[in-house]
């Protein structure tokens, strides 16, 4: 039961930590997106999401950039869609008249 509180306490402190940061470590975003390493890896060098290299070894990423990034592709919910397509043929209908 000790060790599980503290297991829990260590990952209240991490959350806390990374949630402070602006620049992040690989280790961190692994954290925040809940990706496997070897995605994260492979989505770096298919330079597919944004990243630094400022030595040449070491990665790091601005945490405003990985939010963004994870936010790209967003689905619409059936209410926007429906809104949209009200919209489209209130439109269609005022070019014709």
């Amino acid at each position: 039961m000790e060790t599980e509180i503290i297991n829990q306490l260590d990952r209240i402190e991490r959350n806390s930590l990374l949630m402070a940061k602006s620049v992040l470590t690989f280790e961190d975003v692994k954290l925040l997106t809940g990706l496997s390493g070897s995605h994260l890896y492979k989505l770096t060098s298919g330079r597919k999401i944004p990243h630094y290299r400022p030595n040449g070894k070491m990665l790091y990423f601005d945490k405003c950039e990985i939010e963004q990034w994870m936010k790209q592709g967003r689905i619409k919910t059936n209410d926007e869609i429906e809104s949209t397509a009200a919209n489209y043929l209130v439109n269609k209908d005022k070019k014709r008249g």
